[in-house]
């Protein structure tokens, strides 16, 4: 285990911003990770880079979780249990699967990020969450260095949301996660979006799950930038969700405005699902949700470039980084949608990505 001194994390984070570790540690093994905790209680958890916007350096040790592998652990005749470790790259992890006929994942392929992440976000596609294929999950405490498991029931679930991201948060390293996927008559989801209609166009009448993968993969490189080729952190702002009163009056000033009823204020759509082309059968409700990406459109914003922050010119809820952007830069650029789009529809956006 090498503890290294100012280190940019330029590497580590999907949005491509340099701003410098004063020390950093990448971590792949369960001893060395107890190691550090038990030395180390003020540190800052990087995974993947996928959610986060680094506006500040960071002045204390950073912890790349590293933690690979990738094993069968249990069998049924239906069913397969695999673990996959902390570390290990999402959509590389689902196309595992894949490749060996496991079924569940496929609507969640080229989401960007680490295994160890996708539960505390709930990630989900195309009418598909973690929580849908999670069994369980062990991750290490803090302040102890001991590992616990965690059920379905304990992690909490919700719209983009867990226990860790909540009481949790900062508590706990997530380690390894199971999920628990279909070995034979995988139960497919491909009614969301323009799925089925891709399939149509390629004549495919009975999908396998790695036809359903495709065409996820396609959908998503025509609609969203990939983070190799321009630096970005996908949907950056969640969907605003609105009551009657205000959508009333705003309908009436843009009879073309899109919408999506909701069942109720916390249930509502991810943005990241959305800018995929995902739709959802409408529900009796008084809120409703505007697309944010429509939004920041209608402001002039698309495809509008400030030095090397911008955004893109394909989805208007993807901010991103054409080379040297810092990430103030893309945090004003931020806030200055949001202003924007108060002062024009009364409306506050949220940001979904994790400022740092």
């Amino acid at each position: 285990m090498n503890i290294q001194k100012n280190i940019s994390l330029k590497p580590y984070n999907t949005f491509g911003i340099d701003v410098i570790a004063s020390e950093f540690v990448s971590i792949t093994s369960i001893e060395d990770l107890r190691e550090v905790l038990t030395k180390n209680q003020d540190l800052f958890i990087l995974s993947g880079g996928s959610n986060i916007l680094l506006v500040n350096s960071i002045g204390k040790l950073t912890l790349h979780v590293a933690l690979n592998g990738v094993s069968v652990i249990k069998e049924t005749k239906k069913h397969v249990y695999v673990q996959a470790n902390a570390g290990e790259d999402w959509h590389e992890f689902v196309l595992w699967c894949i490749k060996n006929d496991f079924g569940g994942l496929e609507n969640l392929s080229l989401i960007p990020g680490n295994v160890g992440t996708s539960p505390m976000q709930n990630i989900g596609a195309y009418g598909v969450e973690i929580k849908d294929t999670f069994h369980k999950l062990e991750a290490m405490e803090v302040s102890t260095g001991k590992l616990h498991e965690f059920s379905k029931s304990d992690c909490n679930f919700g719209y983009r949301n867990s226990v860790f991201k909540n009481e949790l948060k900062g508590k706990y390293i997530i380690t390894s996660v199971i999920f628990k996927l279909t070995k034979e008559k995988h139960k497919l989801n491909y009614s969301y979006g323009a799925i089925q209609s891709e399939l149509e166009k390629r004549e495919i009448q009975k999908p396998t799950i790695k036809d359903i993968s495709d065409v996820v993969i396609d959908i998503r490189n025509s609609k969203l930038p990939n983070p190799k080729e321009i630096g970005n952190s996908g949907s950056f702002f969640k969907n605003p969700v609105i009551d009657k009163e205000q959508f009333d009056v705003l309908q009436k000033k843009h009879p073309n405005m899109p919408f999506y009823e909701v069942k109720d204020v916390t249930s509502s759509v991810s943005p990241r699902a959305e800018s995929r082309g995902e739709n959802y059968k409408p529900q009796t409700t008084n809120h409703y949700k505007v697309p944010a990406g429509w939004l920041i459109e209608q402001c002039g914003f698309k495809g509008k470039r400030f030095g090397d922050a911008g955004v893109h010119t394909k989805q208007a809820l993807v901010l991103v980084n054409y080379g040297n952007a810092t990430g103030k830069e893309i945090y004003n650029l931020a806030q200055k949608i949001q202003q924007t789009v108060k002062n024009t529809f009364d409306i506050s956006l949220d940001i979904e990505v994790n400022v740092i």
